[in-house]
């Protein structure tokens, strides 16, 4: 019963994809040319699932699945990850460093979450037979797999545990291409970004042949440092009694950031990659504070077949020299998938009677005006 209702949670979170405004239609002048779907869905097989949690006063949570292949091809892809600051969690990362694969599903969920996430998706890969190709010997298997999180203890019940593996199979086993919800859904339900409502946003680039997709989750930053398109947004928007800040305002969120490229990048390319999210994230205002936990994973759908057991395996590789669009197209997709997840959301009370507001649209427009970098 659990995996239907989560189900029909995750329909309604696409058809609302397709509904609510995002940053470039509200007039944000942002550089680079973005994919169709704008999303990081127009790199080639990578689908996204969710499920979101929304009951009573007090649960306001959920799951984010990110599958490079989609849900039925379990063949790893060359990935590498960079931590900004480590105050935070994402599993698995040992092997993808030792190994420079990501063999399965990226998830994103709550903090206390994380632990029935990652056994979940084990039971889901024994349950599929979608099992890891790094670590798989005969009818035999060990599997770690990659879950990150963040933190949304002000409006979610974090210590109630509400995630359960239901709600993991079905964010798996929804995963789809098309477009991706933003703001108040999956793993970002509960977050918190910059002073205003945060949670999952997404956008991609092209450069030359190639496609840059980012998927973040973002909890993270304090209002005075968020700033659009160069803007100080954040200043230009006063606070009310309604979103006034918690008592100790500092930046104690995080943010998770997933960064796919068709693109044929080796692993320590890949990390390179991973580190330019950083520079995506600065331009929205961030200083990555000491209790922020800021972590990064990239990884490639080029080379299938790469992590074949036995044999030579032939690979293609983009020369270091040419690597600068992708540096250019991931910082800027970064930057807009965090403003799309902020203008996604919607105000939301939660534990506690709290209440996060969302990021006004007219407010954002007349700031982007005053400084004469309103889109027409």
């Amino acid at each position: 019963m659990k995996a239907t209702v989560c189900s029909v949670l995750l329909l309604v979170g696409l058809a609302q994809a397709q509904e609510k405004p995002r940053a470039r239609s509200l007039g944000v002048p942002f550089d680079g040319t973005p994919g169709s779907l704008d999303a990081i869905t127009d790199v080639q097989g990578v689908e996204v699932g969710e499920t979101t949690l929304i009951s009573g006063a007090s649960v306001r949570t959920g799951v984010t699945a990110i599958l490079p292949r989609g849900r039925h091809n379990n063949d790893a892809v060359f990935a590498g990850w960079f931590s900004q600051n480590g105050d935070g969690e994402m599993t698995g990362t040992t092997w993808v460093e030792e190994s420079g694969f990501l063999d399965g599903p990226v998830m994103i969920t709550n903090t206390h979450s994380v632990g029935v996430v990652r056994d979940a998706v084990i039971a889901w890969q024994a349950k599929t037979g979608l099992l890891p190709k790094t670590n798989t010997y005969g009818s035999s298997f060990f599997s770690l797999p990659v879950v990150a999180e963040t933190f949304d203890g002000r409006l979610n019940d974090v210590n109630g545990f509400h995630v359960t593996p239901e709600h993991v199979f079905a964010a798996l086993e929804n995963a789809r291409s098309g477009p991706v919800a933003e703001g108040n859904h999956g793993g970002g339900t509960g977050m918190r970004c910059y002073g205003f409502k945060g949670g999952t946003g997404t956008a991609s680039r092209k450069s030359d042949t190639y496609t840059v997709g980012v998927l973040v989750q973002c909890n993270c930053g304090t209002r005075e440092q968020l700033t659009v398109a160069g803007v100080p947004v954040g200043r230009e928007i006063p606070e009310t009694r309604a979103d006034a800040p918690m008592p100790r305002e500092t930046e104690v969120g995080s943010i998770i950031i997933v960064v796919a490229t068709d693109a044929p990048l080796l692993p320590h390319q890949l990390k390179r990659l991973a580190r330019r999210a950083t520079m995506g994230l600065a331009r929205t205002g961030s200083t990555s504070g000491n209790s922020s936990g800021d972590i990064f994973i990239a990884f490639s759908t080029a080379n299938p077949d790469a992590a074949r057991p036995a044999g030579i395996a032939d690979l293609k590789m983009l020369p270091n020299n040419e690597m600068n669009g992708l540096f250019t197209a991931t910082a800027e997709a970064t930057e807009e998938a965090i403003i799309n997840a902020m203008v996604g959301a919607e105000t939301m009370t939660g534990a506690n009677n709290q209440t996060v507001v969302a990021l006004p649209h007219d407010d954002l427009r007349q700031a982007l005006k005053k400084y004469n970098r309103l889109q027409p």
